[in-house]
């Protein structure tokens, strides 16, 4: 186990590489799917709530970055009118479901179970993003995932009760940053027929 102090240090890692996509988003390059984002930073903020009001203590800031980063990124795809992905059919659908499963989490009000529901729809909130990244990845920044899983892996390291409330939110976004990460910085790795 490392300082709890170290979460500090993973959160302006992970504020750095948000930067990094701001700026990618501002210049046109970088094409954020605003559902994701949106609901990217919804979901994390709840669970932010819920880990402080668990008592988490300091280890909740990964998860509060978590949010606050998406939340400016959504934010600066509206500066730059041709900086975001075209929303689909798909992305709608997994976008209400996104937030079915908010609502779920909101109403059980349960640590663990809120916790969980947090996860299912940050992962459905992910799904249109990571299949754009798989097709498209020239339109994404790696920089923002690899600091995403150093911050998560930094927040795991610090855990010193190991019960769900702690580190499952932790792992969840250390999985889905390592994943998109691979997938935007290697591309070469992708299956031969593509995701429909």
């Amino acid at each position: 186990m490392i300082s709890v102090n170290f979460v500090i240090l993973g959160a302006l890692l992970n504020l750095i590489g948000c930067f990094n996509y701001i700026i990618g988003t501002l210049k046109g390059t970088t094409k954020p799917n605003r559902v994701t984002w949106f609901l990217w930073a919804l979901a994390p903020m709840i669970a932010f709530t819920v880990m402080i009001n668990d008592g988490v203590g300091l280890l909740a800031l990964m998860t509060f970055m978590v949010g606050f980063g998406p939340l400016l990124i959504f934010i600066a795809s509206f500066v730059y009118k041709k900086a975001y992905w075209n929303i689909t059919k798909f992305d709608i659908i997994c976008g209400v479901l996104s937030l079915a499963a908010i609502a779920l989490w909101v109403i059980t009000g349960s640590g663990l179970t809120a916790i969980i529901f947090s996860i299912i729809a940050d992962l459905l909130a992910g799904i249109p993003t990571v299949i754009k990244a798989y097709k498209n990845p020239e339109t994404e920044r790696p920089l923002v995932f690899f600091f995403g899983s150093i911050s998560a892996v930094i927040t795991l390291l610090a855990i010193d009760l190991w019960q769900p409330e702690y580190y499952a939110f932790p792992l969840y976004i250390f999985l889905i940053c390592a994943l998109q990460f691979t997938i935007i910085k290697f591309p070469n790795l992708r299956l031969q027929d593509n995701l429909t």
